[in-house]
């Protein structure tokens, strides 16, 4: 097993876009054991998954793990939010799910927002406006696409608790991951049936929405290398999960850098925001998950790289452009058929420049958005959680620097989705807190970086370049 354990062992696993990951971890200490990772093959222009390939996928990472898995005595799944899995009445997946990033559902979700009352009502009611990531909108998309792909399906799941389902036999969900769908009111803390109405979607559908430290149920299956009758957690949302791995308080602030960028914190109070640009997630634990996310992150600012012909760490600083990096569309801000857009080159203007203005537009969607995410429950010097891929690079964390003029820390602990599903394995195979649990393994632990000046002038270009853009941005 590699490392010895001093505590009964449980597994994490993070279902993501790209791959599986699992880890064995010691519920006491929060060693990993054991590790493993699996690919997924993404198709439909990197925004569909065949949902079969999530399961294979899990129990070769399991594989890896070893005699580590098979000892462990609870399991949790973490997944990818929003995502549409949809099931005949055999339990078979009629077609493949689409995914968080698919922009196809814009038109869907406009109506959506306009036939329930608008955005403000969204917001207060159910937490979050239905932008074209949420599960509601990929519903409505699939029902006016394909009709008969609709009317085969009998059940709805996302792809945490499909995972969830399959382990245990129980169709059991969380309410971090439901608050995602936009069918699921944070008002109520249980799902809209006036929507669910409007969208001919019946309750008998949806999978149950357990109680946080309440369990989905056993490990049932025997295709994975799993302990039958092993406790399994109900599991929650990516981001959700990130959030027990690094055992946040309340307005503790993190930026997560990744195919897609994110930044969120822990609240207490329920956020209805009416712009849509903080989606009122709740979190894993019974407290909620404020969020902005943004499509354009490493992966834009790695093409632009490669279109320069540069190494991603090759920027240079100084020059008047500005980039908004918005490749895919975008959805904070909510410009679902932008594409990305230059201004301000002069002759003077270098590649390493032009590099470096793609990542401030990157970052400063994200900053943007910062400051309602925390909604006064931090102050300008709380330190940034910086988490994700980018975090390992030096011009992502300078950049955020730079532009957030907060003190960077870059936890040590990585996986953290995977780790947080792990903990909240713990906390249900301990009866303790999972945020508690991962704060005695000291996840944010990490390198720390003090505050610079903000860097006032390329956020007020940034800002105008944003403004002005209009009708190019909007496609």
């Amino acid at each position: 097993m590699g490392a010895q354990s001093e505590g009964p062992l449980v597994v994490g696993v993070d279902s993501s876009t790209q791959s599986t990951k699992t880890l064995v971890v010691d519920a006491e200490t929060g060693l990993v054991i054991a590790r493993g990772q699996a690919p997924h093959t993404v198709s439909g222009d990197g925004k569909e998954s065949d949902p079969e390939q999530w399961w294979q996928a899990l129990g070769e990472a399991l594989r890896q793990c070893g005699d580590a898995a098979r000892q462990a005595s609870a399991v949790s799944v973490g997944g990818q939010q929003h995502g549409l899995v949809a099931l005949d009445a055999a339990g078979e997946v009629v077609r493949p799910a689409l995914l968080w990033n698919d922009v196809r559902p814009a038109p869907q979700s406009e109506r959506l927002t306009e036939e329930l009352g608008g955005a403000k009502v969204w917001a207060e009611r159910i937490g979050i406006v239905p932008r074209p990531a949420f599960t509601v909108a990929k519903w409505a998309w699939l029902r006016e696409n394909e009709p008969a792909a609709a009317a085969a399906t009998t059940a709805v799941r996302l792809p945490h608790d499909y995972l969830t389902q399959r382990l245990t036999g129980q169709s059991v969900t969380d309410r971090g991951d439901a608050s995602g769908t936009g069918w699921w009111a944070s008002s109520t803390q249980s799902y809209d049936t006036e929507i669910l109405e409007h969208v001919g979607l019946s309750p008998d559908a949806l999978p149950r929405v357990a109680l946080p430290g309440e369990a989905a149920g056993t490990v049932r299956t025997e295709e994975l290398p799993l302990p039958h009758g092993a406790l399994v957690a109900a599991g929650t949302g990516d981001n959700m999960a990130a959030a027990l791995g690094l055992g946040l308080r309340p307005g503790q602030p993190v930026l997560s850098l990744g195919t897609s960028g994110t930044v969120y914190a822990v609240s207490t109070h329920r956020p209805t925001d009416p712009t849509g640009m903080v989606a009122g997630f709740a979190d894993a634990r019974g407290d909620w998950l404020p969020l902005a996310c943004t499509l354009n992150c490493t992966l834009a600012v790695d093409r632009v790289a490669a279109l320069l012909g540069r190494d991603r760490e090759a920027v240079e600083p100084g020059g008047s452009a500005v980039m908004l990096p918005f490749l895919d569309g975008e959805r904070t801000p909510n410009l679902p058929h932008a594409s990305g857009l230059v201004h301000g080159l002069r002759h003077s203007t270098t590649a390493g420049q032009l590099l470096q203005a793609a990542y401030d537009g990157s970052v400063f969607a994200l900053l943007q958005a910062l400051d309602q995410v925390l909604d006064g429950d931090a102050g300008a010097d709380t330190p940034l959680l910086l988490i994700g891929g980018g975090a390992k690079g030096r011009a992502w964390r300078e950049t955020v620097r730079r532009l957030s003029g907060r003190p960077v820390v870059v936890p040590q602990a990585k996986e953290l989705v995977a780790l947080g599903a792990a903990a909240q394995a713990a906390g249900l195979l301990l009866g303790e807190d999972p945020a508690a649990v991962a704060r005695r393994w000291g996840t944010t632990r990490g390198a720390e970086y003090p505050a610079v000046e903000r860097d006032g002038a390329a956020w007020e270009r940034l800002a105008a370049t944003l403004e002005s853009g209009g009708a190019l941005l909007r496609g």
